[in-house]
């Protein structure tokens, strides 16, 4: 059975896209079949998989409006096992056409619908959400079941963590029951600056066990793989960021019951 993962937090320049490219790459590298939804209208995780957003001819807009089919939608990255549903500028149309949806729960539901013909031919749909609370992040956690935060560690990082905790409850209420913060992940970590290590702890205070062990450090290699059109895992293995991306896909695996304790079967 596959599972869904959305990948969401409103503050932006967190790392969520790099989180979730890294993710998807690790896992596809580990011998799963992964589909990489991109529903922001920023387009970086299409970017970050080598796509060029402004040249494609149909993307997850088109799906979305139920004028192209996921199927047909869906490209080859590549890395084997690794596609991905792209993005592009245009979806920033997409909540104005999905607003226009009289009944509210097909509104939140459309993502849901239109993935579904796809879903069982992945082990592992990981969506990049964008950073904010609205009708597209809403469709994200309406389909997905569980939810993974990429936190800064920087000052102000628990700004709107509560809203969308709330959100979340929302969802879960009204939406999704199967719906649950599968973890917090804590980025851009500077061990030498006492901030970082102080938003860790307070980070950990808060989410306690559904705070991931792993902390992604800061890492210039990774800022520069999406020039590259690679993940940072591919195109700098080596580097600290790299390395905590795998270790991530180890704990998520792991957690799922995909990888026994003691097992290591995501490369280093």
């Amino acid at each position: 059975m596959s599972r869904v993962y959305a990948f969401a937090n409103q503050k932006g320049g967190v790392g969520k896209t790099t989180t979730v490219v890294n993710v998807a790459a690790a896992m596809a590298d580990a011998g799963h079949r992964v589909l990489l939804v991109d529903i922001d209208p920023q387009s970086n995780a299409t970017t970050c998989l080598g796509l060029n957003a402004r040249a494609l001819v149909h993307s997850v807009y088109d799906v979305l409006l139920e004028e192209s089919a996921a199927v047909d939608v869906v490209q080859s990255t590549q890395w084997r096992g690794l596609d991905i549903v792209p993005s592009t500028p245009a979806l920033a149309g997409a909540t104005v056409e999905l607003n226009r949806l009289s009944d509210p729960r097909a509104r939140a539901e459309r993502l849901k619908s239109v993935l579904a013909p796809v879903l069982a031919g992945y082990d592992y749909i990981l969506i990049d959400s964008p950073p904010s609370l609205g009708t597209l992040t809403v469709n994200a956690l309406t389909v997905a079941d569980g939810v993974i935060v990429p936190v800064q560690c920087e000052y102000l990082a628990l700004e709107g963590l509560s809203q969308l905790t709330r959100t979340i409850s929302l969802v879960q209420r009204g939406l999704n029951p199967g719906l649950a913060l599968r973890g917090v992940l804590l980025t851009m970590y500077d061990s030498r600056t006492t901030l970082s290590r102080q938003v860790a702890d307070e980070v950990r205070q808060h989410f306690q066990a559904r705070t991931f062990d792993v902390i992604v450090p800061r890492s210039v290699r990774l800022s520069e793989a999406p020039s590259y059109g690679e993940p940072g895992i591919f195109y700098a293995p080596r580097s600290s960021g790299a390395q905590a991306y795998r270790q991530l896909t180890r704990e998520l695996l792991r957690g799922d019951g995909l990888l026994p304790d003691g097992e290591s079967s995501v490369a280093a």
